[in-house]
């Protein structure tokens, strides 16, 4: 499918899947009936995990991978389903930027399953408002982000990129194949590239050429990276293509660690150059020629594991980032997952915290730029999941696609000597929704009296009545802690065009009072919602403010969820319930006497935005009540061997599928308005499930 007829449907809306058994709708269910069969029906070994079966993300290993890749029906799974979210300053804007590159153990551990998985103390980076461009890296020759990983960094206005790379003998051959010859072989594989970002909803490629290339091949590379470019910008507008610091005009291979004259034919033909790491100061002194007004276009690589002749590396690695920053270059912060590698998973968030900790002056962050805003915290994994502050079920979960928009995390101590201090930190004993929340801790100074804790910034222009609520709860030992919000804005002259570009300007503090008292939900949580009206403004700054009477002292506060709302143009109600489809059925016998075990893909459309997730339910004879069966983040979910009776002798089995979605913002959506597929099966005449 070409990416113009892709765009034709809505994101989030599927073309209907081939070899879908007939169905017909009855009572705003959709009935399907099957004759069960066994025989065989295997499914893709790139789209399914060959032990559960489970729905996975990939890679292409091979140049004739890359040619012969056409999306079906299972690559459905593997595209992102949130959309680049609009941040102040926009992306490409003229400022130096922070790239991270993820290189852990080459890729697609228990991030590949698409619906999630039961990974104990798994890797989760959760800093995205420091960063503008995130990497997949691995060491596969075409390297298509996890579409966990794509959902989250959209979420936060991250780009996300995979990696095209070549290395040693193999790397050699295969730069020959498709660089050596004539202008079509280039072409094409251009054209699969910014195909492959276009479907599946990235943003665009590091390309890693680390092999020595013949004079032909080399000859064709800028050529290569243009068509690229130019592929890239049909399929994704804004899309990046960057060059790794690697190869140079001759064919050898032979790392800069700076942008010149020997790699700027390279530097031309791409939006960025990622530099080697053995630099020196004067390596970034040399740059700024080169690089004229595109300093911000060279992210000056930095090795956190600080392999070879580097500065600064492991919890050092902000020396690295000051000479970065005091030169004017963007930098790119390669293997920050050094902190769940090398130290370890057992105090990974402690040191995960306390390494971009030592970076966050270094590091502009970027602000939320629309309305509605709504979040609960969410990491994406927990030992539990929670449901409106009630525990749902018990064990390690984890998936990428459920992490909600994570705050400006904070640790400070008082200068003047108080005593006083704050730390914010994810909790995972606790939670609203998903498996985590936000603690934030400390100790308000006696004469003091309160503490405002930023969490987000916010560049939007401010509706005429904004709503917004909170849920918290204060752990035992701060109990005489009063806790509200305070949001910060410029006047409007303080702003300028479209782009909301800051200028210096007053700033006033709205600190709302909250329209009812405190309202105890369930869980222990507390509920406050607020009002504001406000006029040509424009939102600034949202703090958490605690206070407490002289002396002061120390608090303990979970944070569950925020929302903040144009009062006038609140959440429309739920749309009709989905249509449920069905395909890819697969029966097998067992798992126990009179058992089958089922398997089937569910489909159904639903309106981008409207919901965060959807839970997949199933009832039956066997199961008279509710089971749920999994979270989805897309509007189709794989149902892998769910155990059923079998269909009696002469007679048959009734199972029913329910889809209930969950609102981005408001209360939970009325039955009537999930999404039901009743399946009705049967044995062939004269078959025996014995």
């Amino acid at each position: 499918m070409e990416a113009a007829e892709r765009s034709k449907r809505p994101r989030g809306a599927r073309a209907p899947a081939r070899g879908s058994p007939p169905a017909v709708q009855s009572h705003g269910a959709t009935v399907l009936h099957e004759t069960v069969s066994y025989a065989p029906q295997p499914l893709s070994a790139r789209h399914f995990d060959p032990d559960t079966g489970e729905p996975v993300s990939f890679y292409l290993s091979s140049l004739e991978e890359l040619l012969a890749w056409k999306p079906t029906s299972d690559d459905d799974f593997n595209v992102a389903t949130t959309p680049l979210a609009d941040r102040q300053p926009p992306l490409r804007s003229k400022r130096p930027w922070t790239l991270v590159c993820h290189d852990m153990k080459n890729g697609y551990l228990g991030d590949r399953f698409i619906q999630g998985s039961a990974w104990r103390d798994p890797y989760v980076f959760y800093h995205w408002q420091y960063i503008d461009i995130f990497v997949y890296f691995s060491h596969h020759p075409v390297t298509i982000p996890p579409v966990g990983w794509t959902n989250a960094a959209h979420r936060h206005g991250v780009a996300m990129l995979g990696t095209f790379i070549t290395e040693w003998v193999d790397g050699g051959e295969l730069c020959e194949a498709f660089l050596g010859g004539e202008e079509a072989a280039y072409c094409a594989v251009a054209e699969q590239l910014g195909r492959l970002a276009g479907f599946y909803g990235f943003d665009g490629w590091l390309v890693n050429i680390e092999n020595t290339l013949s004079e032909a091949a080399v000859r064709n590379l800028p050529l290569f990276l243009r068509a690229l470019r130019e592929q890239l910008q049909r399929a994704v507008p804004g899309g990046l293509v960057l060059w790794y610091d690697s190869v140079l005009p001759s064919g050898e291979l032979q790392w800069q660690n700076e942008l010149n004259e020997a790699n700027r034919v390279f530097f031309d033909v791409c939006h960025g150059l990622f530099t080697n790491y053995n630099w020196k100061a004067e390596h970034l002194e040399r740059m700024g020629a080169h690089a004229g007004e595109r300093q911000a276009d060279v992210y000056v690589g930095i090795d956190v594991f600080a392999r070879g002749e580097v500065v600064g590396g492991g919890f050092e690695t902000d020396k690295a980032l000051r000479l970065i920053r005091q030169y004017g270059f963007s930098a790119a912060i390669f293997a920050p997952g050094w902190v769940y590698e090398h130290l370890g998973t057992k105090d990974f968030h402690q040191n995960q915290c306390r390494f971009w900790g030592s970076l966050a002056e270094l590091l502009p962050t970027h602000s939320i730029s629309t309305l509605p805003f709504s979040t609960s915290f969410c990491l994406g994994m927990g030992t539990r999941r929670f449901v409106a502050g009630q525990e749902e079920e018990r064990g390690p979960w984890y998936n990428l696609s459920a992490q909600e928009i994570q705050p400006l995390f904070a640790e400070q101590r008082a200068r003047d000597g108080a005593g006083g201090w704050l730390r914010t930190s994810c909790c995972l004993q606790d939670a609203w929704n998903g498996g985590s929340c936000l603690l934030i801790e400390g100790v308000i100074p006696p004469d003091a009296g309160q503490v405002a804790v930023r969490l987000f910034s916010f560049q939007t222009p401010a509706p005429r009545r904004l709503s917004l609520a909170l849920r918290y709860k204060l752990e035992e030992q701060s109990p005489a802690v009063a806790v509200g919000l305070e949001l910060s804005t410029w006047d409007a002259a303080s702003c300028h065009g479209g782009s909301i570009t800051a200028l210096p300007g007053p700033v006033t503090r709205h600190r709302p009072q909250a329209r009812l008292r405190a309202h105890r939900d369930t869980g222990g949580w507390m509920s406050r919602c607020y009002e504001l009206e406000l006029r040509d403004c424009t939102l600034h700054d949202l703090a958490l403010v605690l206070s407490c009477p002289p002396p002061g002292g120390r608090f303990a506060c979970r944070l569950g969820e925020i929302q903040v709302l144009d009062a006038d143009n609140l959440p429309s109600p739920p749309p009709r319930a989905p249509t449920l489809t069905a395909s890819q059925v697969l029966w097998q016998k067992g798992p126990g006497a009179d058992q089958l075990s089922l398997s089937l893909t569910l489909r159904w459309s639903y309106p981008p935005g409207q919901a965060r997730c959807f839970r997949i339910h199933c009832q039956g004879a066997a199961r008279p009540r509710l089971q749920r069966l999994g979270l989805a983040h897309a509007p189709l979910y794989r149902v892998v061997g769910l155990a059923v009776p079998a269909a009696p002798p002469a007679g048959s089995g009734r199972l029913k599928f329910l889809v209930e979605p969950v609102p981005s913002q408001g209360g939970p959506v009325h039955r009537a308005s999930w999404g039901r597929l009743v399946l009705v099966y049967s044995e062939p005449a004269g078959t025996s499930t014995n």
